[in-house]
Formats: structure tokens, C-alpha cells, sequence
């Protein structure tokens, strides 16, 4: 039996661009941290350091309020409504909160609810809401009882910032939303403090500002099963990337690898994809999407994915199935650059 939390991995892709970004004679600031359950990491680029550190220390402190506002297992804004939600009583929750909840339901049915951050009860039998994982399966007996209930985000109602459910079941766990939803508040903390140029990353999402001394953002790709990336891809001025991996957060049992990334529909943890990255094109919600948009595509499987790729609006796809197949959207091929030998590439429409 292994047990593995992998929470360094993602942070290759902006070590990566960092190194790059090394190369020049930019001044650069950089700081990391460790919230949402990964490393972060916020890179600035300004003549004025004290001008960026302060920006960077503005971010990191805004990621460290939404992590403990909005954790899933430890005391926050999000416990006490899932507590409500069980008792069968309604809650009176932030405006935040609440809009956070109406955006997610959103998302979830745009995805068919495949992403779903009602499913906090599921993850909990898996053992997922914990700092580091024991490698055991829950009872067949629990996740049969949890199916028959089908708890889902779209069982909340909200009626101004009250918030009742028809379901008792539902958990909520924004480990799939809020790291997107920092990625937005990052950049707007960032312009407002008067930083064009930065690069954010928070567990392999990243977005860009601006550029490097002129020059687009390079970052890397992970590889789902080598150290290193895969690809380089050069980011725009407000693009944002997202990747959902099995090599994240996982446990193995008998051979077997068990990723965080689970599904609904059958309560297990998908198994026929290794790897999903997106790039999202700039625009309001960039970073969200980036976040959200990548579940439901690794979730969908060999037969789907291109298809929930459309209904999340995206035509810039990477996956990586079980065997190691890489398929890629033909928009995204343009935009990649492999390392070393190039993998054989299965290029859809």
C-alpha cells in the first residue's frame, strides 16, 4: 500500500517559467506559499520591488482568506452550511458565499454536473479531505448509500443570501472552484495595484498578465508520469490554464492508482484519463473557467470529453488517457511546443 499526496508536482509548470523568466535582466519578484491545499506561487515583474512585494503580499493574503473562509473540513463559512444543510435548516450566508454558490451551480450544469461541488460527502468517503491520504477504499455498502441519495449543488436554493437544500446529503467542497476563483481576484489585486506584467500559479493553474520584458509568458505542461512537462505553451495577456491530473492527489492499493478526481455517476474515482489541460482565452471569469472547465472534461472519458469540451466553451484541449495516448484539439496543437520528441498525437477537430 502507498499513500501519495503529490502537491509539489503542479508547481513545476511555474518553476518552469521561472526559470525562463531568470534568463533576462527584468527585475522580478516572487513569492510562494502554501493554500488550497498546493503550492502557490506569484511572480511580479517591476522596476519598483517594493511596488511588487507589496502587490504579492496583497494577493497572498487574499488566497489565505478565501482558503480559510471557504475550507471544507476545518471551521469556516463553508462548514457552518454544510452543518445547516444537514440539520435541514436555513442559512444565512455572505454575499460572497452566496454568489459563490449560484456560480458553481452554473458551472455544474454546464458541465452536466459531472464537476459537482455538492459532492463533499463523497470525497470525505474517499478520504480526500485530508492533508495526506491513507490508502483504503470506503465500504462498497457507503457509496451505494451515497448514490441512492444523489446529492448535488443543484439541490440548493438560494433566496437572496438564505440558502436551504431539499437535500440533506449535500456537502459542499470548492476544491475544484476556488482555486479558479483566486486566479481572478489575483489579477484584479494585481492591476489595481498597478502591475501589468505577473504570472500566477496555484496548483498548475496559472494565468498571465501582461508579458516578460515584451516577450509572452512560457510555461510548462506536466507530464502525468514523468518529472518535468510535457509541453510548453506561451500565454497571452490575460490567458489562464488549467490541468486536472490523477497524479495530484491519489493514493495507490494493490497496484491500483485511486485520483481525487471523482465521479458522480458512479461514486469512484474516473480511471480512463490521466491527464486534462485547458487553456482559456482572455476574458471576464478566465481564471474560473480554467478551473472549472478541466473536471468535467477528465471526468467525461474516451467517448465524451470533445463533446463536454464544447458544452464547457473550449476549444483548446489536452488529454492524456490511461495508456498515455495524448490527444489534442487542433487549436491547442498550434499553441504547444513538446520537449523532446514529439508523442504520438491523436489531433481532433
Amino acid at each position: 500500500m502507498r499513500p501519495r499526496l503529490s502537491r509539489w508536482r503542479p508547481a513545476l509548470l511555474a518553476l518552469f517559467a521561472l526559470a525562463l523568466a531568470a534568463c533576462g535582466r527584468t527585475p522580478l519578484q516572487e513569492q510562494q506559499a502554501y493554500v488550497f491545499g498546493t503550492r502557490v506561487e506569484v511572480l511580479v515583474v517591476s522596476e519598483q520591488a517594493d511596488d511588487g512585494r507589496r502587490a504579492i503580499a496583497a494577493v497572498l493574503r487574499e488566497f489565505d482568506r478565501l482558503h480559510r473562509a471557504y475550507h471544507a473540513w476545518q471551521p469556516s463559512e463553508l462548514t457552518i452550511l454544510n452543518s445547516a444543510i444537514f440539520s435541514g435548516r436555513p442559512q444565512q450566508v455572505t454575499p460572497e458565499l452566496a454568489d459563490f454558490v449560484r456560480e458553481a451551480q452554473a458551472l455544474s450544469a454546464q458541465g452536466d454536473h459531472l464537476f459537482d461541488p455538492g459532492i463533499g460527502e463523497l470525497i470525505k468517503l474517499w478520504g480526500f479531505q485530508a492533508d495526506e491520504f491513507k490508502a483504503e477504499l470506503p465500504p462498497p455498502a457507503a457509496i451505494d448509500a451515497w448514490l441512492a441519495t444523489k446529492p448535488s449543488i443543484a439541490d440548493l436554493r438560494i433566496d437572496g443570501t438564505t440558502i436551504t437544500s431539499r437535500n440533506r446529503q449535500v456537502a459542499l467542497d470548492f476544491g475544484g472552484y476556488l482555486k479558479g476563483v483566486a486566479l481572478d481576484r489575483a489579477a484584479a489585486i494585481l492591476r489595481a495595484q498597478g502591475i501589468d506584467n505577473a504570472l500566477i500559479n496555484i496548483g498548475g493553474n496559472i494565468m498571465a498578465l501582461g508579458s516578460k520584458q515584451g516577450k509572452a509568458w512560457r510555461v510548462g505542461i506536466q507530464h502525468p508520469r514523468q518529472p518535468g512537462p510535457l509541453a510548453t505553451v506561451m500565454l497571452a495577456d490575460g490567458e489562464a490554464i488549467g490541468t486536472s491530473g490523477d497524479y495530484q492527489r491519489f493514493f495507490e492499493l494493490d497496484g491500483r492508482r485511486y485520483a481525487h478526481l471523482l465521479d458522480p455517476r458512479t461514486g469512484y474515482p474516473a480511471d480512463h484519463t490521466q491527464a486534462v489541460t485547458v487553456l482559456i482565452p482572455p476574458g471576464a471569469k478566465a481564471g474560473t473557467r480554467s478551473d472549472a472547465a478541466s473536471k468535467p472534461i477528465f471526468i467525461a472519458g474516451p467517448d465524451s470529453w470533445r463533446a463536454m469540451a464544447e458544452k464547457m466553451q473550449t476549444g483548446l484541449v489536452l488529454r492524456v488517457d490511461r495508456d498515455g495516448q495524448v490527444f489534442v484539439t487542433e487549436a491547442m496543437r498550434k499553441r504547444l511546443e513538446f520537449i523532446g520528441q514529439v508523442p504520438a498525437l491523436r489531433i481532433v477537430p
